[in-house]
């Protein structure tokens, strides 16, 4: 779901299957799925949202992932990753600064990054889980 400061020029219904490599600048919210990879203008301050329900097959290329959603493939985000309770990434997740409440999954590695989007350090391969008991 869309923050209240987020401006989503593109919205993609829940009904809706897009089938190949989708670009976009601004804001882009998802609700169905894409089967391809998404990129965002890098020179624009971008955000892609993905909904509960909503699913990306692919790899995403976006300066920031709002994502409750799907992304099987590599997340490059060199601004903001927020993964809500409901998010399950399949790849590694490149971010500059990262969210996550209990609940959300990465099966893969999370690397930072700095703005210039290059490596800062690399972190070993990992699956993480945020639930369950402490």
């Amino acid at each position: 779901m869309p923050r209240k400061d987020q401006n989503v020029g593109t919205l993609i219904g829940k009904d809706a299957h897009l089938r190949g490599d989708f670009e976009f600048s601004g804001g882009l919210h998802l609700e169905g799925r894409i089967s391809g990879d998404v990129r965002a203008d890098p020179s624009s301050d971008s955000t892609l949202s993905v909904s509960a329900g909503g699913c990306i097959e692919g790899a995403v290329e976006v300066v920031n992932v709002i994502l409750y959603g799907t992304v099987t493939g590599p997340i490059h985000a060199r601004g903001r990753v927020v993964l809500g309770s409901s998010a399950r990434v399949h790849g590694d997740v490149y971010y500059g600064v990262i969210e996550m409440t209990l609940g959300a999954e990465i099966m893969g590695r999370l690397v930072r990054v700095n703005s210039g989007a290059t490596v800062v350090d690399k972190a070993a391969k990992t699956e993480l889980t945020l639930g369950g008991a402490f």
